[in-house]
């Protein structure tokens, strides 16, 4: 599904997401991603559904966003507060929901230009 045709505000978009890959920008992904709503978008190693870990949301804090959108796949899937420690503690906001709708949020969170990361959790077809 297209999403969004374009870049905005120089920012990070996710263009099309389709199961088993994302667009951002004009690069397409297929492992699991951290689209920042600006600057480098980077691979999110063995971030899975079933394998997640403390490490991974500590990737995250270190961004130091306003707010996480967390893609858990094709269903929602909720990690553990022991997980989301380090955005805790750092008053760093958290939402979780399936990947295609945390695509469409993060879309409009960052034309609204505020400091959000999309963490999407991306699974093979």
């Amino acid at each position: 599904m297209k999403l969004h045709p374009d870049r905005v505000n120089a920012g990070n978009v996710i263009s099309r997401h389709a199961p088993g890959s994302v667009q951002v920008n004009d690069e397409t992904w297929r492992e699991s991603v951290v689209v920042p709503w600006q600057g480098k978008v980077q691979a999110w190693r063995g971030a899975s559904a079933a394998g997640m870990t403390r490490e991974h949301f500590d990737q995250l804090a270190e961004l130091q966003p306003e707010l996480v959108i967390f893609g858990s796949g094709s269903r929602l899937r909720f990690p553990s507060a022991e997980l989301l420690r380090a955005l805790i503690e750092r008053g760093i906001g958290f939402e979780t929901m399936d990947t295609a709708a945390a695509c469409r949020t993060y879309n409009v969170l960052v034309g609204e230009a505020r400091r959000v990361v999309a963490a999407l959790v991306i699974e093979g077809e």
